[in-house]
């Protein structure tokens, strides 16, 4: 082993990438001066639907609005019960909430990270309207085991794709073939982003009417058009819904960003397959495991630490990635250990045991398509030369 060398430049735990295309593209769309929702959020989201292949997709200002709005569209409300996991961010929780119903938590699969199908069916009551499983990292839930026990008791299922635009199921491209929804981020950290801005997808045609109402503060369809000549004026309130739109800036990266999608996951790849291949080699730490029915879209990149072999634990080890000069994040802190369900619902230490061990170990490190080979082996050397410091 060569000596570990510290780098001066700090590499960011995430950039997003953006060419001169995307700035074009928004230039372009502000000279126009329709800069609210308008014909490019309309063309993008022909364009998401059609390449996930899914009859609708609607265009929102976050993830978390498109899981709100999913919910509220299968009529989800005050009574009912949800399950998800506690391995995400809370938005999937506080949404369930939002709606008036009330989240409950089946712990992960250790090895994927993933809601545990087993746990979801023993939480299952006669109050248990809907799943909302989370596919966490860009791994995928197992879906059929999912659907079984949809199929089984009547639920809806709203899947949480924020992490899992271009993961596969069994070959399957996440937002295909859906029985519920699947709900997307373009966060800017995610595989694609409009800085901010979600999309909810469905081959249902009910749902797509209502959630377009949900989402335009309860207008009538295609109220946004009224200001261009020979739009109406009239509209309807049909609900009270909420401001959750994505306008045409938004969606002006966002159709840029999807026509690079392929070039950008295959330099995503790139990472995470030497990622893979470099960590196998290392005792004290565990690379992602990833299921024979999983194309994983590596949003992420969350490698667990061997706590039993190292005489530091996670927090220690990230600071030593600091030191040296490394991004990193943690995801997530799981939502069953935040004060506000704590107090809510009185979750103590123990009630999810695989959840606990994982949050615990984990460690995100940094994966996108503008991080160097330079950079990503010297990322590898560091992990390697604060196991070798730390090692019992």
């Amino acid at each position: 082993m060569g000596q570990f060398k510290k780098r001066e430049k700090f590499i960011p735990y995430n950039l997003p990438d953006f060419t001169e295309a995307e700035i074009s593209a928004v230039a372009e769309t502000v000279r126009s001066l329709w800069v609210a929702k308008g014909p490019r959020t309309v063309k993008f989201e022909e364009e998401f639907a059609k390449h996930v292949g899914a009859k609708h997709a609607v265009a929102m200002n976050s993830c978390t609005a498109a899981l709100h709005v999913s919910l509220l569209s299968a009529g989800i409300g005050p009574g009912d019960e949800v399950i998800t996991t506690p391995m995400t961010f809370a938005s999937t929780a506080n949404t369930i909430i939002h709606c008036g119903a009330t989240p409950v938590f089946a712990d992960i699969d250790y090895k994927t990270g993933c809601i545990d199908p087993e746990e979801v069916e023993k939480k299952v009551t006669s109050k248990t309207k809907a799943i909302v499983p989370v596919h966490y990292s860009g791994q995928v839930c197992d879906l059929d085991r999912i659907y079984d026990i949809a199929d089984k008791y009547g639920l809806f299922v709203s899947e949480d794709a924020a992490h899992a635009l271009e993961s596969f199921y069994k070959g399957r491209i996440i937002g295909h073939k859906l029985k519920g929804t699947a709900c997307y981020s373009f966060y800017a950290t995610k595989n694609l982003t409009t800085g901010e801005g979600g999309m909810l997808v469905t081959d249902d045609d009910e749902i797509d009417a209502k959630a377009r109402i949900w989402a335009g503060q309860g207008m009538s369809r295609n109220a946004w058009n009224r200001y261009a000549k020979g739009g109406s004026w009239r509209y309807d309130i049909c609900e009270p819904g909420f401001k959750y739109n994505m306008f045409d800036i938004q969606a002006a990266l966002g159709l840029v960003q999807l026509s690079r999608i392929h070039e950008m996951q295959a330099r995503r790849l790139k990472i995470a397959e030497k990622y893979q291949r470099e960590f196998a080699k290392i005792d004290a730490v565990e690379p992602p495991f990833v299921p024979d029915y999983c194309t994983h879209s590596w949003h992420l990149y969350v490698l667990r630490i061997v706590p039993e072999l190292l005489t530091i634990d996670r927090d220690r080890f990230i600071e030593e990635l600091n030191a040296r000069n490394v991004g990193t994040s943690v995801h997530f802190i799981p939502v069953t250990s935040m004060s506000a369900y704590t107090k809510r619902f009185g979750f103590k230490k123990g009630d999810f045991p695989n959840t606990e061990k994982h949050f615990e170990r984990i460690i995100s490190l940094p994966l996108y398509p503008s991080l160097s080979d330079e950079e990503t082996d010297y990322i590898i050397a560091a992990v390697r030369d604060i196991v070798e410091k730390f090692h019992k």
